[in-house]
Order: structure tokens, then C-alpha cells, then sequence
């Protein structure tokens, strides 16, 4: 379900011809040296191409609306080896629509003082040609990444690496399809949005389907089927009878197989890449899907509950840039539930219903069936879990009716204190930067939903740069943020994001 392109990112030098082919040749032999070395690295996750040194106007544009055309180019990297007259640049960058990052450079690491002269200098001019193309791009208004550093160095490496990820996510938004089964929760508000703005913003198109159309497709998964993949179920989780009959226990399990067999049948069909559910919107299912969620989750789909398109989505698109991310901790949908107050052991305890994602799971995984109240059905069964330890940001898209807003708090997740033997749902607890009681406030005051999409594998600065290159307000929430100034920051929001 996750598989995407075979990316490539461009590596276009600029230069111009008035120190003679020679420094051009120099030039060129510098920039394919910087392209091996960095796909050697072995820290870029997409391969980077290189491309002729552009010197005009005409091969600029070129080059550009090629990199538009290639399917596979996911954005184009550019460094000014020399001075490069930035007019030359007008047309091309006004026709270009991928990502962009200016990578401030140059070849060599250490200025050479026993041997410098007029001809070094004149050929290595990154500190001067990379001033005026930036000056371009700024005065254009363009959306760019700027690194700054030697190219060899393992730090700028990483960050050209999370840049590329972004860069994916930017290309991918447009690709994503939102399935809502039925409508949102009855008389929520945040769960609502402008879902053509967000096909304009993001590219995501957000269809609604009857539950029934779906449970058709449920209904139509044969026994063999759905005997195979409850075999699977049991030989890879802990099964938690609690005194349940085996039979009937695995009576319920089956009917979350058949869901899960149903919807992804249904899902690759009509080519959609996240779903939404809603209790209040059942139909024929005997069971409000749980455990067909959780795995269809773990193969890439994005997930929100209670008709929440927006978190879907947005689940997808993390998952999407997470991809190949080695010794990946997981992404998931999360909701808010409970506070732990005590002095020193501050936190928020996070979980929903049933739908939390195996990915982020840390040790056993079990199955329980436990009744629910909400959705008057059968009881469903679900996975059951704690979540890793460790560093994560949680993200939140709200509509505001005249912008977008994407929320962003660095958390961290600790095991839970005491065992909770009677909560019958995957958990994750995790304490809010810069602590609790500003994080949640802050959250309150950006109009934080109750929803996000969780990732351990992502960072705030990724997330910031997609929705910079989305042209949306972005605010973040960290171990630098104060009340006084994150409401000063909402304010002045206010007055640019109109």
C-alpha cells in the first residue's frame, strides 16, 4: 500500500561564461564529484541526478519544466558554483511548481591560503552567486529550503536527506484520496473543514461513500478468506480469551477480518489511500471496525475517527514520508483522553476506541474483545498494546473557515507508570513540550483538535517546511515556547494568513 515512485532529485549548478570553458569544465567536473559523493553517502533515502551547469536564460527554463514533466523528479536541488546573473533565473523559477532547496555550498571545505589567486576566487564564488540567486527567489516570493554548509558534511547531509522527505510529502499531498464512510460526528466541530479549500491547498480529494456501498463489499468476502487471515491473526498476536468462550471469541475476530479483507478490497478498487469511520453510521456491520483498521493502518492507509478527513489524510501523507526510514518507530492516529496531574509525573494519556496503530507498538500485541457502547453492535475486537519510549511530534490540520492551521508539538513518550488492566485499548502516554500545562494551553489557544496524527519518525521542522510549501500557517509548540509569545505569534498570524 505504501509504495510510491522511484523519486530522484535534481542537482542543477549554476554558473555563467565569462571566466572561459575551462572553469566551466571545472565547474561541471565539481558538481557530478558533489552528486557521487552524496549517493555514496549512503544518508540521502533518494537518489540525486545531475544535470548540465545552466548558464542561460533558455536552459534554465529548460530544465525546469523538464523537471516538471518527469514524473519522477520529486524536486530540484540548486547551488551557484559561481556568480550566476539571478534575471537568467526569472523564467524558469516562475514556471516551476515541485520542490525547491538552495543548497549554499561550495567544493572545497577549507580555504586553500598558500596557493589562493584571482583565478580561485573568480571560479569559486558560492559565497557571492548563491547572495544574488537567493536575492531572486526571495523577491519572487518563492517557497525554498536553504542549507547552508560544506556538502560533505554529515549534518548538512542529514538535512538535505529530511528535506527530500518533505519534498515527497509535497508531491504525494496531491496524490492522496480521502474514503469517509458516511458523514462526520454528529454536531462535532472539528472534524468539519472546506473539503474543496483543501483539494486547492493540498490536492486531496475527499469523497463520501454510504456505509452499506462498503459493507457490500464486507459482505462478499468469502470463508476462506476470512479463516486464512484470522490464522494469520492468531499466529502472530497474543490472544486474551478473559474468560470468553475460544469459539465465540474467534467468531468476533472473524468478523473483523472479513472487515479488514472488505474495505481494503473496497479501498484499492476505487484507489483511495485513507478512510474515515464514524460510530454514529453503521449500517450492516455487526461490528464497528477495530483490529481492520489498526492493520490496515499498519500497511500505509491513513486513519480518522469519527469522520476526521483532515487527520486521515494527514496520517498518510507521514506515513508516505516516513517510508524506508531505517529502524522506523511508527505513525499513528491519536487522540487526546486523559491528564496525569501529579507533580513530577505529569502527562497526557493518548488511545481511542480501538484505532491506534500497530506500528508504534512496543512488546506483545494482543487481541481482546471488550463491549463498547458506542456504535450499538456486537462487541469488536482490537489490538492491544503500550507505545515505545522515545522523542515524537504530534500534528494537527484545523480549518479556521478562512485558513488553514497545522499545529505542531514536540512530544515525549514515556511507558506508562502502573499497569491499566482494565483498559481494553492500545496507549501511548507521552508528556507535551515544554511541559503539560503550557503545551496544553497552547494547544487550546491555537485551536488544537482532539485528534492527531503521531509520528516518532518525523520532525517538527519537516513538518513546518511541508506546510510552508502547502502555503499554510504553520505554529509550532516546543521547549522554547511561552505563553506570551506563542499568543503574539497567533496574533501576527492572523493578520498574514487572511
Amino acid at each position: 500500500m505504501l509504495a510510491t515512485k522511484n523519486y530522484k532529485f535534481w542537482f542543477c549548478t549554476g554558473s555563467q561564461d565569462l571566466y572561459g570553458d575551462e572553469c566551466l569544465a571545472n565547474v561541471a567536473e565539481h558538481s557530478k564529484i558533489i552528486v557521487a559523493k552524496l549517493n555514496e553517502s549512503g544518508v540521502l533515502p533518494f537518489e540525486v541526478v545531475w544535470k548540465p551547469t545552466l548558464i542561460t536564460n533558455e536552459l534554465i527554463r529548460k530544465t525546469f519544466n523538464e523537471a516538471n514533466m518527469d514524473e519522477e523528479c520529486a524536486g530540484v536541488i540548486t547551488w551557484m558554483h559561481t556568480f550566476s546573473p539571478a534575471k537568467s533565473w526569472i523564467l524558469g523559477l516562475q514556471e516551476y511548481r515541485k520542490p525547491l532547496l538552495h543548497l549554499h555550498t561550495q567544493f572545497n571545505e577549507e580555504i586553500p591560503y598558500d596557493t589562493i589567486d584571482m583565478d580561485f576566487m573568480n571560479e569559486n564564488q558560492s559565497a557571492h552567486g548563491d547572495r544574488e540567486y537567493g536575492h531572486i527567489v526571495t523577491r519572487m516570493g518563492i517557497e525554498r529550503k536553504v542549507i547552508v554548509g560544506h556538502w560533505a558534511d554529515i549534518n548538512v547531509q542529514e538535512r538535505i536527506a529530511s528535506w527530500m522527505r518533505t519534498a515527497i510529502g509535497v508531491i504525494e499531498s496531491s496524490h492522496i484520496r480521502v474514503m469517509r464512510i458516511a458523514d462526520n460526528m454528529r454536531n462535532v466541530a472539528v472534524t468539519e473543514g472546506d473539503k474543496v479549500e483543501a483539494h486547492l491547498k493540498f490536492g486531496w480529494e475527499i469523497d463520501a461513500y454510504p456505509v452499506n456501498e462498503i459493507n457490500e463489499s464486507v459482505a462478499a468476502v468469502s470463508d476462506a478468506d476470512t479463516n486464512a487471515l484470522v490464522e494469520e491473526y492468531y499466529s502472530k498476536y497474543d490472544i486474551l480469551l478473559e474468560g470468553r468462550d475460544p469459539e465465540e471469541f474467534k467468531k468476533h475476530v472473524a468478523v473483523q477480518a472479513k472487515i479488514e479483507l472488505g474495505f481494503e478490497r473496497f479501498l484499492e478498487e476505487k484507489n483511495y489511500h485513507a478512510i474515515v469511520t464514524h460510530f454514529g453510521d453503521l449500517g450492516a456491520l455487526q461490528q464497528l471496525p477495530g483490529l481492520a483498521i489498526q492493520r490496515l493502518m499498519e500497511k500505509g492507509y491513513g486513519f480518522g475517527g469519527e469522520g476526521d478527513w483532515k487527520t486521515a489524510a494527514m496520517v498518510r501523507l507521514m506515513k508516505i514520508m516516513t517510508q524506508g526510514v531505517k529502524n522506523a518507530k511508527g505513525t499513528s492516529f491519536m487522540e487526546d483522553y486523559t491528564y496525569n496531574f501529579v507533580k513530577g509525573k505529569e502527562g497526557i494519556l493518548q488511545a481511542h476506541m480501538l484505532e491506534v496503530c500497530p506500528t508504534i507498538a512496543d512488546g506483545p500485541i494482543s487481541i481482546k474483545c471488550q463491549p463498547l457502547s458506542m456504535g450499538d453492535r456486537e462487541d469488536p475486537t482490537r489490538l492491544v498494546f503500550t507505545s515505545k519510549e522515545g522523542h515524537g511530534i504530534a500534528c494537527s490540520l484545523i480549518d479556521l473557515g478562512n485558513r488553514f492551521r497545522l499545529i505542531i508539538n514536540d512530544v515525549n513518550c514515556v511507558k506508562n507508570e502502573k499497569p491499566m488492566p482494565k483498559l481494553p485499548v492500545a496507549t501511548n502516554f507521552w508528556v507535551p513540550e515544554p511541559n503539560l500545562y503550557t503545551g496544553a494551553e497552547a494547544w487550546i489557544l491555537a485551536g488544537g483538535a482532539h485528534h492527531t496524527a503521531f509520528s516518532y519518525d518525523l520532525t517538527a521542522e519537516q513538518m513546518g517546511d511541508w506546510a510552508a510549501a502547502m502555503g499554510i500557517e504553520a505554529v509550532y509548540i516546543d521547549k522554547d515556547t511561552t505563553i506570551r509569545q506563542f499568543k503574539n505569534e497567533l496574533m501576527w498570524n492572523s493578520v498574514v494568513y487572511r
